[in-house]
């Protein structure tokens, strides 16, 4: 629908007196959803874009534009509004030939190739690998997940990377707090770090480095070698139940990125390359022993060390590798999806961006709020895992990783998000996912009353899926469908717009907003009208309307990662 809309005014405006722009490099042509349904199906500003350009009443040039729109077959009708907004309305017969068309292609109906191969580098989740996944990390995965999908499904290479922070002060107190527990197994009056990790999880990891260690081993370890072997053998082991955790949430990184991995070479390391780098820049000086970098020449509130007076690297050092060799692979751009605690950090990466000769918008960050878990409306605060707050595999467990990363994604990233526990478990229209994955397996139920009953031949399957969502229909009439039908149409053939625009925003929550309406129209749809009876005609026209919801919904829960069940 909107490409249509597109193609028509692409063709009509190169034929504007007075135009002198490639509109298609321009931008000039946004189409839109009106607010309400009467304004029409889509609708443009197109003309208030090109009156100034013009220097022409906006409403004169929609007139102009609408007098050249050739709307046979294709509109019902389009009118102008306001001081110049065209609207458009479109036939039964071109919805019906685009509803076919959905229903032959499938999914590949819906893909839209606004990426043209762009590489994309999506790096999320990062966090320490200190303990397990909390909600926040888990709300980041979600995002970035989902993110990764809906770019690959819109003609983007996407590369997926997680980097490990392992060589910082983080993991060094996780080696403590662990070697603690470990001397308490003997002496309970061994003192525990004062800003030590706590939970069952140290004493867990405490218990499992004594099991796989023989006493002879350990004896034979110096104090220094001890904690370092403890050290290693924790976040090690942490990484591991974090990587089977994110697996768990359907998750795969195609990159883990050692933040080690930077320092070593030591003059030739890609630190130390960074830091070469912007010296040549002229951004780095030297002050009162330490290493500074010029971040303020590009609006930071000030400039930041980079190497301590006494030699030690900041993390902000490491950062600036990181950057910089995520830059060398040639991405065309790199996204990075951080905690909203981490906001202040952005203006100092664009610096770096910046001073390595990028611009800033090479580089977007995403953030994400904290999620606030409930059961039954009162906040769940403590974890006995953690000792400090809910873990992601917690939630998992008890209401399941679609429901978990569905409930994620029906908020914007960057707004507060609740979750409550028993709303999460109940099958019923309060469960947004519940209430999404039943309109998929209620299309099943209906092609499989169908095919009992005998009211059509259901045919072979026609496609590589499996089970009735494969099954060919008979043609459908569209002379047959209601006015209700009819609006379920345009919502479905609404779709790759959504798709293309989430794409272009970042925002796969669109996706879920947009499915979340879908059911919502469909549910009350089935209630009011018999899909199976014995008119022929009418139940293979509602079956066809049946399956291009399903084809919809199956594809949006795709791309967020949730699966589209058969049955409930």
């Amino acid at each position: 629908m909107e490409k249509t809309i597109y193609n028509s005014l692409i063709q009509i405006i190169s034929k504007v007196q007075g135009l002198d722009i490639n509109p298609a490099e321009d931008r000039l042509i946004e189409i839109e959803m009106p607010r309400q349904e009467t304004f029409g199906d889509l609708s443009t500003p197109v003309a208030m874009t090109l009156s100034k350009r013009l220097k022409k009443q906006p409403r004169k040039i929609a007139e102009e534009i609408v007098e050249l729109i050739d709307s046979k077959d294709i509109y019902e009708k389009i009118e102008i509004a306001g001081p110049g907004f065209i609207n458009f309305t479109f036939s039964r017969q071109f919805l019906s030939k685009k509803l076919s068309e959905l229903l032959i292609s499938g999914q590949d109906y819906v893909k839209e190739d606004v990426g043209h191969n762009k590489k994309i580098q999506i790096e999320f989740v990062s966090a320490n690998p200190t303990g397990p996944l909390h909600l926040g990390h888990g709300r980041g995965a979600a995002l970035g997940g989902s993110l990764s999908n809906l770019l690959r499904e819109t003609g983007y290479h996407v590369v997926n990377e997680y980097y490990i922070n392992d060589a910082g002060r983080q993991v060094k107190l996780l080696g403590l707090s662990v070697y603690a527990r470990y001397r308490q197994m003997s002496d309970a009056a061994y003192p525990f770090p004062e800003d030590g990790y706590r939970g069952d999880y140290i004493s867990d990891l405490a218990k499992e480095f004594v099991e796989i260690s023989s006493k002879d081993h350990i004896d034979s370890l110096t104090e220094d070698d001890l904690v370092s072997e403890i050290t290693d053998f924790s976040y090690k082991k942490m990484l591991n139940e974090i990587e089977a955790d994110l697996e768990a949430f359907g998750v795969v990184f195609d990159v883990w990125q050692s933040e080690k991995e930077l320092f070593k070479g030591n003059s030739t390391s890609e630190v130390q390359r960074a830091i070469n780098d912007l010296k040549d820049r002229n951004y780095i000086y030297e002050q009162d022993g330490a290493l500074w970098f010029r971040s303020t020449e590009f609006g930071d509130d000030k400039d930041r060390v980079i190497v301590k007076n006494d030699g030690e690297y900041t993390y902000f050092a490491s950062d600036i590798a990181y950057h910089r060799y995520k830059i060398e692979q040639k991405y065309d751009e790199l996204i990075n999806i951080w905690g909203a605690d981490h906001h202040g950090y952005i203006p100092r990466i664009n610096s770096v961006i910046e001073a390595l000769g990028y611009p800033k918008d090479h580089l977007k960050v995403l953030l994400v709020q904290m999620v606030t878990l409930l059961r039954a409306g009162t906040p769940v605060q403590m974890s006995k895992r953690s000792g400090e707050f809910i873990t992601l595999r917690e939630v998992i467990d008890e209401i399941g990783a679609d429901t978990t990363r569905f409930l994620f994604l029906t908020r914007r990233p960057d707004s507060q998000l609740e979750v409550d526990i028993e709303v999460a478990k109940a099958q019923s229209q309060e469960n947004p996912v519940y209430y999404v994955q039943y309109a998929h397996a209620r299309i099943n139920s209906i092609f499989e009353k169908a095919k009992e009953t005998g009211a059509v031949d259901l045919g072979a399957d026609a496609d590589s899926g499996t089970g009735l969502y494969a099954v060919k229909l008979p043609d459908f009439n569209p002379d047959l469908f209601n006015d209700e039908e009819m609006r379920l149409i345009k919502k479905l053939l609404t779709y790759p717009m959504v798709l293309k625009n989430a794409a272009l925003a970042h925002e796969p929550h669109r996706i879920t907003f947009y499915v979340q309406e879908l059911a919502g129209m469909f549910h009350p749809y089935y209630h009011r009208n018999r899909v199976v009876s014995e008119d022929r005609a009418l139940t293979a026209t509602r079956l066809n309307l049946c399956k291009a919801v399903q084809i919809i919904l199956r594809h949006g829960l795709k791309i967020l990662g949730v699966n589209a069940p058969d049955r409930m």
